[in-house]
């Protein structure tokens, strides 16, 4: 596992639960960050913090990535922060809300496209040439157990989305690894303590879920941030076009 002291991320949706663990876990590894959000100051400044007690260099940059000339500035300004970027993480993604097929209109389904899946590539098209300077260089993107099994009730165009993501790391690391750019996933399960299940999540459908889980637990936002530090940290490695799932054995590739 190659080191990560003074090697430059982007981390998307880092303000809270998993992205800002991924943050996290980054900083402690030793990179610097630039630290995207959308909603709310609290967690990126609680990382800026962090960053300064651990010698490390970190700013936040607000930007909604679904409007291309944010997401298109937010690149931009993260680089020149940063010096450039050795590590993007494509952390940001939503269900918006449940909704059965028969209720599904096409304001809602390109909401969902946008949010899941033009952000990444946005921001993955904006950052490539930042990351191919660098002497290998390394893509975490964010897919889910949904895009795997379809997700539960109301989560069609979600699951839609989070499948794409698969194929968009598989082709996006045959295209990229020539440059020197590794390309991988991870897909969470079921992890707590995140505005995704906060919301979108009962107390009683996620019983059931860990009911079916071998591991007889929900996972945590650590959970996340653990394998995609080390998939970061494999910027040199032989590492691509994979995705790891995380999901306590649910599910098994």
């Amino acid at each position: 596992m190659g080191s990560l002291v003074g090697k430059r991320a982007l981390v998307t949706g880092a303000e809270q639960g998993i992205g800002k663990a991924v943050a996290e876990g980054l900083l402690r590894a030793g990179c610097d960050i630039a630290i995207h959000y959308f909603m709310g100051e609290e967690g990126p400044q609680e990382l800026v913090a962090l960053a300064k007690s651990l010698g490390r260099k970190a700013d936040y940059f607000r930007a909604d990535l679904t409007r291309e000339a944010d997401a298109v500035e937010m690149v931009k300004n993260a680089a020149e922060f940063l010096g450039g970027l050795d590590v993007l993480v494509n952390n940001v993604g939503g269900l918006v809300e449940r909704r059965s097929l028969e209720r599904v209109d096409l304001p809602f389904w390109q909401k969902v496209i946008d949010i899941n899946m033009t952000t990444m590539m946005i921001v993955t098209r904006e950052a490539v040439p930042h990351l191919a300077e660098s002497k290998g260089a390394s893509i975490v993107n964010l897919a889910s157990l949904a895009g795997r099994k379809g997700g539960h009730g109301g989560s069609l165009i979600y699951s839609m989305t989070k499948g794409a993501v698969l194929t968009f790391t598989r082709a996006l690391a045959s295209e990229l690894g020539p440059r020197g750019i590794r390309v991988n996933a991870v897909a969470p399960g079921l992890i707590l303590g995140t505005r995704f299940h906060n919301t979108h999540t009962t107390q009683q459908s996620a019983d059931e879920t860990i009911k079916d889980i071998p591991l007889a637990r929900a996972g945590d936002v650590y959970d996340i941030a653990r394998p995609i530090v080390f998939l970061a940290s494999e910027y040199d490695g032989f590492i691509n076009g994979e995705t790891i799932d995380i999901n306590g054995g649910v599910y098994c590739a």
